[in-house]
């Protein structure tokens, strides 16, 4: 079975390279926000014609139950940057008129992301709604506004979705995996998250290798 992972930054890549060597596991680096997510993701269903793939990297987190350090599992992914209106097809908020209004995760994908917790040791594993934008969350005023709309939302990122919808046109099975890097609603200027890259435990993406290795 041949995987497609996609992070955005360096410091994902690096974490998560130096957990694989298989030629069945390809890692590319898409570089931050909607846009870029989606070329790559593109390029990569062309060139790779990969079997399932996965976005991987860090987030925002949401819920009184989410920590740093925790890992979000897409159940649902959806943008919360969109908004299409109802004049021009009654589209609800967060959806591309055409499309559905969330993207769903390939449902044998899910499942076994669903026994992850029954593997890991010190790692908290959270299926849930994950939530785009072109948008680096770090003020709470944000956060709120965003959650306005998506209360149930577990992860905020900048690109998840936009793989989602890239793997829903190409019919290509997607589930995102999201580091926990920062609570913005308990958060001042994101400096968690600046905290979290200076102190990530080696293990953070483990649940990215773990998972692959069920398959």
């Amino acid at each position: 079975m041949k995987i497609g992972i996609i992070v955005a930054m360096d410091k994902e890549f690096d974490q998560l390279q130096s957990l694989f060597s298989s030629e069945d596991v390809i890692i590319q680096k898409s570089g931050i926000g909607k846009v870029n997510a989606a070329l790559q993701t593109a390029k990569m269903i062309s060139e790779y014609h990969p079997d399932a793939i996965i976005s991987s990297g860090c987030a925002g987190g949401n819920g009184d139950d989410i920590n740093v350090q925790d890992v979000v599992v897409s159940s649902q992914l959806a943008y919360h940057d969109v908004y299409c209106g109802e004049a021009i097809g009654k589209c609800v908020y967060g959806q591309v008129q055409g499309l559905p209004p969330r993207f769903e995760v390939d449902k044998n994908l899910l499942l076994k992301a669903f026994n992850l917790n029954k593997h890991l040791k010190d790692i908290s594993v959270h299926p849930g709604l994950i939530v785009t934008g072109d948008w680096f969350v770090d003020t709470k005023e944000k956060m709120r506004e965003i959650i306005k709309h998506f209360p149930e939302a577990r992860a905020v990122d900048m690109e998840s979705a936009a793989i989602a919808h890239t793997c829903y046109i190409y019919k290509v099975p997607f589930i995102s995996f999201r580091v926990i890097s920062d609570i913005p609603l308990r958060d001042t200027n994101a400096a968690m998250y600046h905290n979290f890259w200076d102190t990530i435990a080696e293990n953070s993406f483990q649940v990215t290798k773990t998972f692959i290795e069920s398959l």
